[in-house]
C-alpha cells in the first residue's frame, strides 16, 4: 500500500505505523465531571467499520510526522491524506 505523504510524496506503508481511529485527536477534557467515563471510552471503546474510515498513521521510518489517512478498510484504497496537526488545528486544537 502506498501512502501519498503531503510533504514527501508517495511512500510505502512499511515506513508507517498504524495508530488507530483519527478520533483520538479529540482527547476528553480531564477536568470534566465525567472525565473517568470519557477517558474509558476514549481509550477502550472502538468502532471497527467496514468502508471509509479516518485513521492515524505515524511516519516512523521517515520524518516522524503524524498523518490522518482516509482509507477504505475493505479495499484499502486511500482517498485522502492530511497532516494530523492541520486536522487538529482545523478542529480548534493546536499543539
Amino acid at each position: 500500500m502506498i501512502i501519498n505523504h503531503p510533504l514527501l510524496g508517495p511512500r510505502d506503508a512499511q515506513e508507517f505505523t498504524y495508530l488507530g481511529d483519527a478520533a483520538l485527536i479529540n482527547r476528553p477534557d480531564w477536568q470534566a465531571e465525567d472525565a473517568a467515563e470519557q477517558f474509558y471510552a476514549y481509550q477502550y471503546l472502538r468502532d471497527n467499520p467496514a468502508g471509509e474510515h479516518r485513521e492515524l498513521w505515524f511516519h516512523e521510518g521517515g520524518d516522524r510526522s503524524w498523518l490522518v489517512v482516509t482509507r477504505n478498510t475493505v479495499t484499502h484504497e486511500i482517498s485522502n491524506v492530511e497532516l494530523a496537526r492541520d486536522v487538529a488545528r482545523s478542529q480548534g486544537r493546536s499543539k
